[in-house]
């Protein structure tokens, strides 16, 4: 049962301070599963935030539901979404109860045009992560930056520019794997020749 707790409270915790949006979380999803819980390794991470982002929906409750299934099945699957969904569930229902109250709020008002800034230099630094993990390598960066192109100025949709990123980068693992057999290949006969060569010297020899 205590796992169960812990499990909720770390996605509760998530749910409950993160402003802005599914990338805002990832800062705060890393620093709770992988660095205080290390329930898994930095790569583990990296590998949910894919599917979590390639998988539809929000990328918390996506997480939520790869990191809980792998600790504890389907029970910790129920137990770290309802802890992520929770927070935001009660404090939209507290906005709609009460919004025609506090929409004209000065104070209201400021506090959400101090948070902006905060959320995009959160987002910011879950772009920095990735690429750190990745040692800043030029493709990331560039296929970052034409998406962001693609999207913004070109308007074209994301879900296309998701598709075309997949399919690229499985054309790049393919090659990357050709490229390996190749040279595997090319190394063994090398040594293959060598021998040869140096059983037959050695038989003329003697």
């Amino acid at each position: 049962m205590k796992h169960y707790l812990q499990l909720f409270w770390s996605f509760f915790k998530i749910g409950a301070f993160t402003l802005g949006g599914g990338y805002v979380m990832i800062p705060l999803i890393e620093q709770e599963i992988v660095g205080r819980r290390r329930w898994i390794s930095s790569d583990e991470f990296n590998e949910t935030l894919t599917l979590a982002q390639s998988a539809p929906g929000p990328i918390a409750i996506n997480s939520a539901i790869f990191v809980g299934y792998k600790l504890y099945g389907m029970k910790g699957v129920l137990v770290s979404v309802a802890g992520v969904i929770i927070p935001s569930f009660t404090v939209i229902l507290l906005i709609a109860m009460f919004f025609p109250g506090i929409r004209d709020n000065e104070v209201i008002a400021r506090i959400f045009k101090g948070l902006r800034p905060a959320v995009v230099a959160l987002i910011a630094v879950s772009f920095v992560r990735i690429l750190q993990k990745k040692n800043f390598a030029w493709q990331i960066i560039v296929i970052s930056a034409t998406a962001a192109l693609l999207v913004a100025f070109l308007k074209i949709s994301p879900v296309i520019v998701i598709v075309i990123a997949g399919i690229g980068g499985v054309a790049a693992k393919g090659r990357r794997r050709e490229g390996v057999k190749g040279r595997r290949g090319e190394g063994v006969k090398g040594r293959r020749g060598e021998g040869v060569k140096g059983r037959r010297g050695e038989g003329a020899k003697g």
